[in-house]
């Protein structure tokens, strides 16, 4: 009886677990002036995850977007990879775990533009509305996550 208790237990744990479980790497490209994209950085490993990044020209760094799949339409001001996806722009951590989980086949995950109120883009309590969007493989896009605007 005490057998099955702890393997009922440890199956509900591994369950409950997302796929990753531990601490995620992250590189970030980026410009060297950019203050916002130092923010959602610190929203990264402020949530417990190790980040690299690089300095990148303008140019350079738009290249490497369209290297990796991101079109203008989706671009914000950086860009990283994580676990075999892209994240562009300020996507919050909860929305790369819930990516990270579930796995979808897609490039990954976009905040296009640069939405006030988004991590790394904080102006007091106030949030514009937005969309973290899903890019998906043939660089179409679908609503992963919709942002209502806050006061």
């Amino acid at each position: 009886m005490k057998n099955r208790f702890v393997l009922a237990l440890a199956t509900l744990v591994l369950a409950a677990s997302p796929a990753w479980a531990g601490t995620l790497s992250f590189d970030v490209a980026k410009t060297a002036s950019c203050g916002c994209c130092k923010a959602w950085v610190d929203h990264i490993r402020a949530a417990g995850h190790k980040v690299e990044t690089s300095d990148m020209d303008m140019g350079s760094l738009a290249q490497h977007k369209i290297k990796l799949g991101i079109q203008p339409q989706h671009a914000s001001c950086h860009t990283a990879t994580v676990d075999g996806y892209v994240i562009e722009g300020h996507v919050p951590i909860a929305d790369i775990e819930r990516l990270l989980k579930q796995r979808p086949e897609a490039i990954g995950l976009s905040a296009p533009g640069m939405p006030a109120g988004s991590p790394g883009m904080e102006m007091g309590t106030y949030r514009e509305a937005h969309d973290v969007v899903l890019v998906k493989l043939d660089g179409t896009s679908e609503v992963w996550s919709h942002y209502e605007e806050k006061q």
